[in-house]
């Protein structure tokens, strides 16, 4: 088989190697997804085990993005210390084990740090499996990260339907989660096994264990913090902006929040192919049209077709922001897990204020205001798109593949690169 051009020091790898590793990290990101859908089934259990308020739930559930923005940094050296794959393996299996630590917890003072270890266990794995997945990119030479994180979402459906199935039978959540979480872990094993084993080189000096991100990753996570920010109030508020305001029955309301997350995984699924033929800021822009036109829509909305075909446009539109926010963040810099993780830090933050900010709105106006926000946030997404042009690394022609900061930094050989068109 004839190998992918690499930059100089690092071996080619076979075509059929690099297969591989694409399905092996594309498995990474469905088990990371599928350990989230599995705990949030089980929410309803987990407060009523441990006697909480509503109050003291919300207060709980901020911390697990509270623990993924404090540890993500320490990704990158982590890394750097044992070699990528050995470090995504240990931390794929640290964020599965923690599944079960929240149904463990007895009352809200073990809940708080139970979910704490969890967010922490989640960023630092989330981090690590977006610079693998980069670099498998640029080294096959096409886009894969729609594609990637289209993985995480179907991963989250399954979970979810595994822990609806739970729910349903009445399952003790501790057993639930436990079995759930060894064989997640078991399948993160063999998954980490085909992914790339990438090394530092001897004269490259460790990433610091805690950085403020670089510029690059704040223009970056404000385009990634739009889109996070629909995505969070079409998960959180479909069903009840159609209960509310358009007097639907729960069921087509739940429906809708259904509906809104399989538009989501299907149009990543089949992003890369968008984006290798558009290119990564036509096809957000095309996306942020797309989500604004959604927005109007649900807010124009008399009955509940109108509000549903909204979600959808708003989902297709913002599919595939993330991925590509991520793969421009490690392509912006000499040290890539750095600015992951100071994108996936301003995307974690807009996740957690969206739902909260939409409910303060609306209480002090109405959910339709709410979405005008919402529909403001898209449209900002035309107007920075161009921030992910980002040039690339490819794998073939004249741009070298890059191995990231875990071989060497091309900015320290002083080498330059080619868009991608």
């Amino acid at each position: 088989m004839a190998g992918i051009s690499v930059p100089d020091g690092a071996d080619p790898l076979p075509h059929t190697e690099l297969r591989r590793a694409r399905r092996s990290i594309a498995a990474v990101f469905l088990i990371h997804g599928a350990v989230t859908g599995n705990l949030a089934t089980r929410i309803p259990w987990i407060q009523d085990h441990t006697a909480i308020s509503p109050g003291q739930l919300g207060l709980a559930l901020a911390f697990p993005a509270i623990g993924a923005s404090l540890a993500m940094p320490l990704a990158g050296r982590i890394s750097h210390r044992f070699g990528a794959r050995t470090a995504l393996r240990g931390l794929l299996a640290l964020w599965t084990l923690s599944l079960v630590l929240p149904a463990l917890s007895p009352g809200l003072y073990a809940l708080i740090p139970a979910l704490l270890m969890y967010g922490a266990a989640s960023g630092m794995s989330d981090v690590a499996m977006n610079a693998l997945g980069v670099e498998t990119e640029d080294r096959l030479g096409k886009p894969i990260m729609s594609g990637l994180h289209g993985m995480w979402s179907a991963g989250a459906l399954l979970g979810s339907a595994a822990g609806t199935v739970a729910a349903h039978a009445n399952w003790d959540a501790r057993l639930h989660l436990a079995g759930a979480a060894l064989v997640l872990t078991l399948l993160g094993a063999l998954a980490c096994r085909g992914v790339l084993d990438l090394r530092s080189t001897p004269e490259e000096h460790p990433p610091p264990r805690f950085a403020l991100p670089p510029r690059s990753a704040l223009i970056l996570g404000a385009i990634g913090f739009c889109a996070v920010f629909a995505e969070g109030a079409g998960l959180d508020w479909s069903a009840v902006y159609l209960r509310d305001e358009l007097g639907t029955d729960a069921g087509l309301a739940a429906a809708s929040t259904t509906a809104f997350a399989c538009t989501m995984t299907v149009a990543r699924l089949a992003g890369d192919k968008v984006v290798a033929r558009f290119g990564a800021v036509r096809t957000v822009r095309a996306g942020g049209v797309l989500a604004t036109a959604g927005g109007l829509l649900i807010v124009a909305a008399r009955n509940p077709a109108m509000a549903m075909g909204g979600f959808g446009l708003m989902g297709l539109g913002i599919a595939v922001v993330v991925p590509l926010a991520f793969a421009a963040a490690a392509r912006s810099g000499p040290a890539p897990s750095q600015a992951i993780a100071g994108v996936a830090t301003i995307t974690y933050t807009s996740g957690l204020i969206a739902p909260s900010a939409i409910g303060g709105l609306t209480q002090a106006t109405s959910l339709p205001v709410s979405f005008m926000l919402v529909t403001t946030l898209a449209c900002g997404l035309v107007a920075g798109a161009r921030v992910l042009g980002v040039p690339s690394r490819t794998a073939s022609g004249s741009a070298p593949a890059v191995t990231g900061e875990l071989e060497r930094s091309r900015a320290a050989r002083g080498e330059g690169g080619e868009g991608r068109a």
